[in-house]
């Protein structure tokens, strides 16, 4: 009679067989698994699935009894072996008790060297085209329907080095810049991260939606020059609400050669923010 199968899951196959085996009472070897899942963890929770697995209780065959030994024939009493005569060396020789070896052409070969894997080698061009094809994956699997334009700009104030800026496109896409553009922020990171741990070099890729980096760089500084201009109205120092450390950056840059105030950084963590203070002139 076959053996009822059950379904389990879990977050990993892993946890699917141990909940099902904690829950029949078995234990690995009681039964088999036949993976129906192996689950997805999605990105940033979005499009998660568990893993699900089938468990079958299998009957354990009886082991064999151990045959009986055979009767063995009586054996006539072991003679001692007689000594062995010592056998004296060569007239001229001294024994030493010592044995020269041979050992020519038996030395053992030293393992050879593990080569460090050198940087890929890729074009501008190809290193684009990786890029808006992982980017446009990762969107795709938190369920979006977009596109992902790329290009190469010249250094600015915000970044240095010259950097390829991927821009998704499409409709309805906040949810992909999030809170303060946090999401945007860690998505930008897994795609450096994973882009040139392929290449094993560092390029620098910044990652925008619909050009919401450079709309929110233009909105700051328009908003730190009005502030600026508040403070030297009434000569009290401005605190700005909390921003991450990007845009707290763009602030100051736009500030920094002001002959009238300066900015500086307060508070911790998330609440670290930008104060815009009145310059002593004499």
């Amino acid at each position: 009679m076959a053996e009822q199968s059950h379904e389990f899951s879990g977050k990993t196959v892993d946890e699917a067989v141990a909940d099902g085996l904690a829950r029949l009472r078995l234990s690995r070897s009681d039964v088999s698994v036949e993976i129906l899942s192996k689950g997805s963890r999605g990105i940033f929770g979005i499009g998660s699935e568990p893993a699900r697995v089938r468990l079958t209780p299998v009957a354990k065959p009886q082991a064999p009894a151990p045959p009986r030994p055979a009767a063995q024939p009586a054996q006539p009493p072991v003679q001692p072996a007689p000594e062995p005569e010592a056998v004296m060396p060569p007239t001229g020789v001294v024994a030493t008790g010592a044995v020269e070896i041979d050992t020519a052409g038996e030395q053992e070969e030293e393992p050879a060297a593990v080569e460090e894997q050198a940087a890929a080698v890729v074009s501008d061009d190809e290193l684009a085209e990786m890029a808006a094809d992982m980017l446009k994956e990762m969107v795709r699997l938190m369920g979006f329907e977009a596109t992902v334009a790329a290009s190469w700009q010249e250094p600015d104030e915000q970044e240095g080095d010259p950097y390829l800026l991927l821009d998704i496109e499409g409709e309805d896409l906040g949810a992909l810049i999030g809170r303060r553009g946090e999401t945007l922020a860690s998505i930008q990171y897994l795609v450096r991260l994973m882009v040139n741990q392929r290449i094993r070099q560092w390029r620098n890729i910044v990652v925008d939606v619909e050009k919401y980096k450079e709309r929110r760089v233009t909105q700051l500084t328009q908003l730190a020059h009005r502030m600026a201009g508040q403070v030297i109205e009434t000569g009290r120092a401005v605190a700005l609400e909390p921003m991450p450390a990007n845009e707290r950056r763009i602030v100051h840059l736009a500030l920094r050669d002001h002959p009238h105030v300066y900015t500086q950084s307060s508070g911790e963590d998330d609440r670290r923010k930008v104060n815009i203070v009145p310059r002593d002139i004499a």
